[in-house]
């Protein structure tokens, strides 16, 4: 399945799957095309790349400092922040190759920028259907507008702050010329705690906006993806690795193989299972006959019997006078004997 703005708008489709790749790739794209290929088998419709350069994400003082936030690379003297990113880092024309590869599998290619330079390349020279922001730039107001100048949709994750923040990130995108939104419940916690996933969020951000609402997953498993499938989610975006005990910085978080492919069969298989809001009675009237009561005799009554209410059983099958017309009967004359447990009918009277 194709990213179709529309539809997701419409509500009329199951969810979109995101593997997000992030730098799961750990530089490498031989095992980049690995993931992408094994993306679409589990039967994801989209891979993401993160799209930053060595200047357009840390400062200065960042790689001064050297600190990881919490992966394989802390207190480690054998590398550099600096030196993970320019080997993490996907250039130029790693992200033509992989695009064409993409294209080749017939799945989406998409990224997010970390810089206006990014969002430029990736719409203007790889026309990716669409761009993802990132929950660190949420605030980044002058960030968003230009992403929202660029004339295609944008998917925004939203951990890291709060609601404020978010509507002033989707008025900056809309001021931008944006108004093909998709808004998707975030934690930005590597994992969040189970108190801390909050998917009733997402019926918040349904309430709050008139877009399309998804989820961007950071816990570990499929429990909260397929959760959120409950909840009418557009995407669902889960990152992906071949190994959760690869070195790198996501891998521990994120979906195998196997998880990914839960997921994307529940998204599938849930998603038909959600319905409409009207009650629909699916059962064949024989199956419902079969299940359903009817009114019979509690015992033996002779011709001319008066109807009580303690004349009355219910009983199945449900072929003959529903229970809920019990009320019609009581006061009647029988026209004939009845024996106990007859089924009656409205020509007994």
């Amino acid at each position: 399945m194709r990213f179709n703005y529309q539809a997701m708008v419409e509500g009329n489709q199951r969810p979109y799957i995101i593997a997000e790749l992030g730098a799961n790739h750990n530089g490498d794209m031989e095992l980049a095309k690995t993931l992408i290929k094994t993306a679409k088998e589990c039967g994801a419709d989209a891979v993401k790349l993160q799209s930053w350069t060595v200047d357009d994400l840390f400062s200065k003082k960042k790689y001064e400092d050297n600190y990881f936030l919490g992966d394989d690379y802390r207190n480690r003297t054998d590398y550099t922040l600096k030196s993970v990113m320019e080997a993490y880092a996907v250039s130029k024309e790693q992200h033509v190759m992989l695009q064409k590869y993409c294209e080749e599998l017939d799945i989406d290619f998409v990224s997010t920028p970390f810089s206006m330079a990014g969002a430029d390349f990736l719409v203007d020279e790889l026309h990716v259907p669409y761009l993802k922001v990132a929950s660190l730039d949420v605030d980044n107001i002058p960030f968003l507008r230009h992403v929202g100048s660029k004339g295609v949709p944008v998917v925004i994750s939203t951990g890291l702050t709060g609601m404020d923040d978010v509507c002033a990130a989707v008025q900056a995108l809309e001021e931008g010329g944006c108004h093909e939104i998709v808004i998707l419940h975030c934690v930005s916690m590597y994992p969040p705690k189970d108190e801390n996933v909050n998917l009733n969020n997402i019926d918040m951000y349904n309430m709050v906006f008139d877009y399309p609402v998804g989820y961007s997953d950071h816990t570990i498993g499929t429990v909260a993806p397929i959760m959120s499938i409950a909840k009418n989610v557009c995407i669902i975006e889960k990152h992906f690795t071949m190994d959760k005990n690869m070195e790198g910085w996501d891998h521990k978080v994120s979906a195998d193989p196997a998880e990914l492919k839960v997921i994307c069969d529940a998204a599938r298989q849930g998603y038909n299972m959600l319905g409409n809001y009207h009650k629909v009675v699916v059962e064949d009237q024989n199956r419902r006959d079969e299940f359903k009561r009817s009114i019979v005799a509690k015992h033996d009554m002779p011709a001319g019997h008066v109807l009580t209410f303690e004349d009355l059983d219910y009983k199945r099958p449900g072929t003959g006078i529903s229970p809920k017309y019990y009320e019609a009967l009581i006061g009647r004359e029988l026209k004939h004997d009845v024996k106990y447990d007859d089924i009656f009918t409205w020509g007994d009277f």
